[in-house]
């Protein structure tokens, strides 16, 4: 059974090492976070943060953050970090993740859900796409990993 809630203060251990688990250069352009890296600091709270339960235990996240810091922004809001633990893909958990992060911007009054994902993650395109996002860009070569030029795809989700 997924169960999705808003994440508190005691998930963050195991949020952490989430992190650890699921950072790869074919997922995130950023280098991955030190070991020891706490998971809520400035800028990510646990009201940022929802996460997925599979039998009980936290499999997977979403964070959804604001965009620009500006009043002409404040419709937007930015899914900015989804991870499922390697073990438990393949079972919907990033779908509900999604999905949920989407009730979320609703209710919260949010018009429209952004997300930048990296071309060649094609799995999580394909989640995003199910949940209702488009591609609104592409930024080609904005990210150069690996000795490889990779797209950064910009996607939304209008909630309008």
């Amino acid at each position: 059974m997924i169960t999705t809630r808003t994440a508190r203060e005691d998930d963050e251990p195991v949020l952490a090492k989430l992190d650890e688990r699921t950072w790869t250069p074919a997922v995130s352009p950023a280098p991955a976070p030190p070991a020891g890296t706490p998971f809520f600091a400035e800028g990510t709270r646990p009201g940022d943060v929802l996460v997925a339960e599979h039998d009980g235990v936290v499999a997977g996240y979403v964070r959804l953050g604001a965009g620009f810091g500006i009043p002409a922004h404040r419709h937007v809001l930015v899914l900015d970090g989804l991870a499922v633990d390697p073990d438990r893909r393949r079972l919907g958990i990033a779908g509900r993740l999604v999905e949920a992060a989407v009730a979320e911007a609703r209710r919260q009054g949010a018009r429209k859900v952004t997300l930048r994902v990296l071309g060649p993650n094609t799995g999580a395109r394909r989640v995003y796409e199910r949940c209702g996002f488009v591609v609104e860009g592409v930024l080609r070569g904005e990210f150069r990993i690996d000795g490889t030029d990779v797209d950064d795809v910009l996607m939304a989700c209008s909630l309008a």
